[in-house]
């Protein structure tokens, strides 16, 4: 198995699905359900890729991006929405994500994500 990836997502029922789908694809994966838990399996874990949703409380996925960004510049950062995506939100960040996925993704999103990141 590949190093593990970062799930960070409020809704345990999408971290779950997206856990569940990275399986299949032979990729250990890590939930978190906030920024701040996020940040603390950086520090302790081992991650090839961080996959966030953009709407969680206390710190957004945007927030979260930054501060991954900051830390850990080469670490592939992985947007997730199933809202329309502001996009001047996304262009004022000081960091830029790797990459986005709209809510409902299909297999065939995660594969292409996979494939051109890692």
């Amino acid at each position: 198995m590949a190093k593990a990836i970062l799930i960070v997502d409020d809704n345990p029922n999408m971290s779950s699905l997206l856990s569940e789908m990275l399986e299949v694809f032979n990729y250990a994966s890590v939930r978190a359900s906030d920024g701040s838990e996020a940040l603390e399996q950086l520090e302790n874990g081992n991650f090839s890729m961080v996959i966030t949703d953009m709407r969680m409380p206390n710190m957004t996925g945007l927030e979260l991006l930054e501060r991954v960004k900051e830390k850990y510049p080469k670490l592939p950062v992985v947007l997730i929405s199933g809202y329309s995506v502001d996009g001047d939100g996304v262009e004022k960040a000081r960091a830029k994500p790797d990459g986005f996925l709209a809510k409902p993704f299909l297999m065939s999103d995660i594969e292409q994500l996979l494939n051109s990141l890692l």
